[in-house]
C-alpha cells in the first residue's frame, strides 16, 4: 500500500475577493492578513471578510491561513491574543506566526505555522519549531534542494516553500535597512523596499564599480520546472508570493501552478491534491504576462549569475522585437508579436531609464500613439508589459471550479432516492414520493431523467456518471426530477460542511532546547513574553530586537546570499588562491554602507548604523 501525501497550492489574498478568486482558480489554500499584525501592513482585512472567505474556501475543502507575522510590542500582546480568538471563531484554519511570544499567550486550539520571517534554514531550528507546537514551517527562500532534503529527512513537520513571486534580497527577518534609514521596520510590516532603489558600488578607495544600478534588486522566483524535485525533497505546501499584487496576477499565476502541480501528480499515487474540485479556465495561464522582474530558481540548484535585476525593479514584460522605423506618432517594428489596441510597451532610453507608451492603434507591426514619440531610435529593443486582450479575459469571470460526483438513483417503497457521492467519498441522499407509472417511451425516459439529473451547472458539482437502479423506467415529470436533484445537492453541501476537518494544533514540548545559547538582535525579540519563551527553552542571553533602537554601533543591517563580489567577478572562490578583492562600499542616495563578505558561508552583509529619525 502506497502512503499518500497531500500537495498544497497556497495562493496569496490581498482581500477576500482575491482569496475567493484564488480558490476558484485552483488554490488548495490561501493566506491573508487579518485586521492587524500582518507583515504586509497595507493588506489588512476585517473579521467579516475573513469569515466570508473561510465559508467559500471550506466548500472546496480548502484552507484559510491568516498571517499574524510581525513582532509585537508588549502593549500589543493582549490585542493580539483577543484577535487570535476572534480569528479562530470565524473559522481561520491556521496562523502564520513570527513572534514566539505568541506561544506564551492563552491561545484557542488553532494550528500554528512558523513564518519564513523566523529565518528557517537548518534542521536544528526547524526541529525545535516542530517540538514547540508548529505544525508547519515556512522555509527560507535561499535554501538549495540538498538543504531542503536534509531538513525533511531530519524532521517530521510539514514544510512550505515559496515557488513564485518577489524575492527579498535578505534572509527574511534578517533585514533592518528600512528601520535603520527610515524608521519603518520590515519586521513590523512596514518595509520601505530600499532594496529596489538605485545604488552605486565603489571600492574603499572610491573607484566606481557600478553606478546607479539596482544592485540589491533580484529577479522573481519561478520554480515551475522544479515542482517535482521539491515534492520529492519533502515540500508539502507550494507558496505563491503576492499579497500586494493585483487580481490578474493572482488568477493567472494560481491557474498556472494548478496546472503544473496537477501534471506532476498524474500517475503518482503517493501525491494527492489537498482540496476538492477541478477548474476550467477561459484563458491560457502564462506567468510571463503578469508582473515579474524576470525568472530565477534562485539557489535551489546552486548559485547562478542570473538571479539579479540590476537594470530595473519594474515589470518590463515580454520581448516585443526591435524598432524598424520611427514616425512622429507611430513606429514600425521587426516583430513576430500580435499587438492590440491598448497594449503597453516599454523600452530603455538613452539614460537607461525604463520608458512606457500605450498603443492607440495597432495594425500588424505598425503602432500608433496618442503623443509624439521621443527618444526612441531605430534598433531599440521593445517589450510588452501590458497585453490588453489577455487582461480583458481576466477582468471577466475567468474560471469555474466544480467537485465531481457520482449519482445513483434507487427505488424505495414510497418512490425514488437519489444518492450523490463526491470525489472525496462524502455522500448524501434525498427521497421523493412517486406514483410509479411505467414510462410510455422507456428509452426516452432513461435519457430524459439522466439529462435532468446531470443539470448541475449552477451548483458546486458536476456529474461524472449516473446510475439508474430501477426495476423499469418510470414516468417522472421534469419538475420532480429537478426537485429531487436540488434536495440531494443541498444535502451533499450540508454533509460536506459537517465532514470538514479543521486543522488541529500540535502538542508543545516545553522541555525542547533552542539550538543557540545566546540570541543577538537578529533574534527579533521585541517583548517580554518572547524573552520568557527563549529563556524557558534554554537561551541564557537574549538581546533586544533591533527595532528597540539599542544597537547604535555598526551592525549587519542585511544578510544575503546575493553577493556583489560574485556579480562583478570578484569572488575569491572563483579566482582561486592568492586573489585578494578590494573592500567594497554601497551607496544608496545619501547613505553609505560597508560590505562584509563571509566567504565560508557564501553570504554578504550590508553594514550600517541606526540613523536618527526626526
Amino acid at each position: 500500500m502506497v502512503l499518500s501525501r497531500k500537495l498544497e497550492l497556497l495562493a496569496p489574498a490581498k482581500n477576500s475577493e482575491f482569496g475567493m478568486e484564488a480558490i476558484n482558480h485552483g488554490a488548495d489554500a490561501v493566506y491573508i492578513g487579518g485586521p492587524s499584525f500582518g507583515a504586509r501592513a497595507a493588506a489588512g482585512n476585517s473579521l467579516e471578510d475573513i469569515a466570508a472567505l473561510v465559508k467559500h474556501a471550506h466548500r472546496y475543502d480548502a484552507k484559510v491561513l491568516v498571517a499574524l507575522n510581525t513582532i509585537l510590542k508588549d502593549s500589543e500582546l493582549e490585542q493580539a491574543r483577543a484577535l487570535i480568538h476572534q480569528l479562530y471563531d470565524v473559522g481561520a484554519d491556521a496562523l502564520i506566526v513570527q513572534d514566539l511570544g505568541i506561544l506564551q499567550l492563552d491561545l484557542p486550539p488553532i494550528a500554528l505555522h512558523a513564518s519564513t520571517q523566523l529565518d528557517n534554514r537548518t534542521p536544528e531550528k526547524v526541529s525545535f519549531l516542530d517540538q514547540v507546537g508548529f505544525s508547519r514551517v515556512v522555509l527560507a527562500r535561499e535554501l538549495s534542494l540538498e538543504q531542503i532534503k536534509a531538513i525533511s529527512t531530519q524532521t517530521d513537520v510539514e514544510l512550505e516553500f515559496f515557488i513564485h513571486g518577489a524575492l527579498c534580497v535578505s534572509y527574511s527577518g534578517q533585514c533592518y535597512v528600512s528601520h535603520a534609514v527610515t524608521g519603518r521596520s520590515a519586521n513590523r510590516g512596514e518595509c520601505a523596499q530600499l532594496c529596489r532603489v538605485p545604488c552605486t558600488l565603489e571600492t574603499k578607495q572610491g573607484e566606481v564599480i557600478a553606478k546607479d544600478r539596482h544592485l540589491l534588486s533580484l529577479k522573481d522566483m519561478n520554480q515551475s520546472d522544479n515542482l517535482a524535485l521539491l515534492a520529492e525533497a519533502g515540500i508539502t505546501s507550494f507558496k505563491i508570493e503576492g499579497r500586494l499584487k493585483d487580481l490578474s496576477y493572482v488568477k493567472n499565476v494560481t491557474a498556472w501552478y494548478r496546472q503544473q502541480l496537477d501534471r506532476i501528480m498524474e500517475g503518482k499515487p503517493e501525491w494527492q491534491k489537498a482540496s476538492a474540485g477541478r477548474c476550467r479556465y477561459t484563458f491560457t495561464p502564462q506567468t510571463e504576462k503578469t508582473f515579474n522582474r524576470g525568472a530565477t530558481d534562485y539557489f535551489l540548484l546552486g548559485r547562478k549569475a542570473s538571479i539579479t535585476s540590476f537594470q530595473t525593479p519594474k515589470f518590463t514584460g515580454e520581448s516585443a522585437g526591435s524598432v524598424k522605423f520611427v514616425g512622429d506618432k507611430w513606429i514600425e517594428l521587426n516583430s513576430q508579436m500580435q499587438f492590440n489596441n491598448g497594449d503597453g510597451i516599454c523600452y530603455f532610453n538613452a539614460k537607461n531609464e525604463l520608458t512606457g507608451l500605450r498603443i492607440n492603434r495597432a495594425e500588424s507591426n505598425k503602432l500608433w500613439f496618442a503623443e509624439a514619440v521621443r527618444g526612441l531610435n531605430v534598433g531599440t529593443q521593445l517589450f510588452r508589459n501590458h497585453d490588453q486582450s489577455f487582461e480583458k479575459l481576466l477582468e471577466k469571470k475567468s474560471a469555474e471550479r466544480h467537485i465531481r460526483v457520482s449519482m445513483v438513483l434507487d427505488e424505495v417503497p414510497a418512490g425514488l432516492q437519489l444518492t450523490l457521492i463526491d470525489e472525496q467519498g462524502i455522500e448524501a441522499n434525498a427521497q421523493i414520493e412517486l406514483a410509479k407509472e411505467p414510462a410510455g417511451q422507456p428509452e426516452r425516459a432513461i435519457q430524459s431523467v439522466t439529462e435532468q439529473l446531470m443539470k448541475l451547472g449552477n451548483t458546486l458539482f458536476y456529474a461524472s456518471d449516473v446510475t439508474l437502479n430501477w426495476s423499469q423506467p418510470w414516468f417522472m415529470p421534469a419538475s420532480l426530477v429537478n426537485q429531487l436533484r436540488r434536495a440531494a445537492v443541498d444535502a451533499l453541501e450540508q454533509a460536506r460542511a459537517f465532514a470538514y476537518q479543521r486543522l488541529q494544533p500540535k502538542a508543545r514540548n516545553d522541555m525542547a532546547v533552542f539550538p543557540e545559547q545566546k540570541l543577538s538582535y537578529l533574534g527579533n525579540v521585541y517583548n517580554k513574553l518572547s524573552t520568557d519563551f527563549y529563556k524557558l527553552h534554554g537561551v541564557g542571553v537574549v538581546a533586544p530586537a533591533y527595532e528597540l533602537n539599542q544597537e547604535t554601533s555598526e551592525v549587519s543591517l542585511m544578510i544575503t546570499k546575493h553577493c556583489l563580489r560574485y556579480s562583478y567577478q570578484q569572488c575569491p572562490k572563483e579566482h582561486g588562491p592568492g586573489f585578494k578583492p578590494d573592500p567594497m562600499v554601497l551607496k544608496m542616495g545619501k547613505e553609505t554602507f560597508r560590505l562584509k563578505f563571509d566567504c565560508k558561508r557564501c553570504e554578504m552583509h550590508v553594514l550600517g548604523k541606526l540613523k536618527k529619525i526626526g
